[in-house]
C-alpha cells in the first residue's frame, strides 16, 4: 500500500469476536478482512444505480454551494 490513514472504529464487543476469528479462520489480520470489507462496499456503491444518482444530486448542490462561496 502506498500512502495509509489510520482509522478507529467502536463496535459491539461480540462483533469484533466474530471479525477476528474469520479472519483468523482465513489466515489474515482483522484490519485486512476490514479492508477487504470497505473495497467491496464501495464498489458496491459504484455500481448501484440509486446511490450514482443521489451523489449526482449531492455533486450539483455541493457545486452550487461552492460557486456562491467564491463570489
Amino acid at each position: 500500500m502506498s500512502k495509509t490513514r489510520v482509522t478507529t472504529i467502536r463496535q459491539p464487543a461480540g462483533q469484533a469476536e466474530e471479525l477476528e476469528f474469520v479472519a483468523r479462520v482465513d489466515g489474515i489480520a482483522a484490519s485486512e478482512l476490514i479492508r477487504e470489507a470497505i473495497a467491496a462496499h464501495l464498489d458496491k456503491r459504484r455500481s448501484d444505480p440509486d446511490f450514482q444518482a443521489r451523489l449526482r444530486e449531492r455533486i450539483a448542490a455541493d457545486q452550487q454551494i461552492l460557486k456562491r462561496l467564491a463570489e
